[in-house]
């Protein structure tokens, strides 16, 4: 094989390898941080409908999996990703980049139910540029953040 045609059969291997490994990977779940797990998974719970679906015991704390579902046996059958609450030291948040995004249906009924079971709007939804999307920053009891994105109604 000349050295030209080496050179081009590594390439091209090398570049199926690096195709193949990125076709492989998928998103797990997201994971957000809370002193107390218990009571942030009660708010998710009565905020966006969200049950537990399983339980680690680690050694500060439990960390929890929530996932949709109209009850605890149709959260558990949902094959979406879930949301994991892990234990953290404290609830002072240093990074205000990482976090929760979720689609909703209705933006106004969303942040109503937010703010009833004890989080907060960062940024009161607001229409984004002339996409028909409406986007909101919410934060959880403490200090996620969390983004609701509303799709355009059709």
């Amino acid at each position: 094989m000349n050295r030209f045609a080496t050179i081009a059969a590594v390439a091209a291997a090398a570049l199926l390898m690096a195709t193949m490994a990125h076709a492989e990977v998928t998103l797990n779940s997201v994971r957000v941080g809370a002193k107390d797990t218990e009571a942030l998974a009660k708010f998710y719970q009565s905020a966006f409908g969200m049950h537990e679906v399983n339980r680690i015991q680690a050694p500060n704390g439990p960390e929890l999996f929530l996932n949709f579902g109209a009850n605890t046996d149709e959260a558990k059958a949902n094959k979406a990703l879930r949301l994991v609450l892990m234990h953290r030291d404290s609830d002072d948040l240093k990074d205000p980049i990482p976090h929760v995004i979720f689609n909703v249906s209705d933006i106004a009924a969303t942040v109503a139910a937010i703010k009833a079971a004890g989080g907060s709007m960062q940024s009161e939804p607001r229409p984004f540029g002339n996409t028909g999307l409406v986007i909101g920053i919410a934060r959880d009891p403490v200090g996620n953040l969390i983004e609701l994105i509303q799709p355009r109604k059709s």
